[in-house]
């Protein structure tokens, strides 16, 4: 059969459509990627590092809060929600302390 090339369905069996993309980090990285960049977060530029890891975690739970949701997905996008939140009020405690004109 000169149609086919040698390429048949027999080595490939599933559908391109079923494999899924390959390109990107799995969703185990993205959420201990979440993780780490929360802890990080706590450190040093919590107003960056906090949504990245919401971010992170919510790509890694799937951009679903239904069905299953992995440990360290979960732990990134309650502690990124954490530390934005601790870095928006430092922000706004510093900005309020009295260095303006008067």
């Amino acid at each position: 059969m000169m149609a086919s090339f040698g390429h048949g369905t027999r080595r490939h069996p599933r559908t391109r459509g079923r494999t899924g993309s390959r390109s990107g980090p799995d969703r185990a990285t993205l959420g201990i990627i979440g993780v780490i960049c929360a802890v990080a977060g706590f450190f040093t530029l919590g107003i960056i590092l906090g949504p990245a890891a919401i971010v992170c975690g919510w790509l890694a739970m799937g951009r679903s809060w239904t069905g299953t949701r992995s440990l360290p997905a979960l732990v990134a996008v309650v502690l990124g929600a954490i530390d934005t939140l601790l870095a928006i009020i430092f922000l706004a405690g510093a900005a309020g302390s009295g260095y303006g004109m008067f």
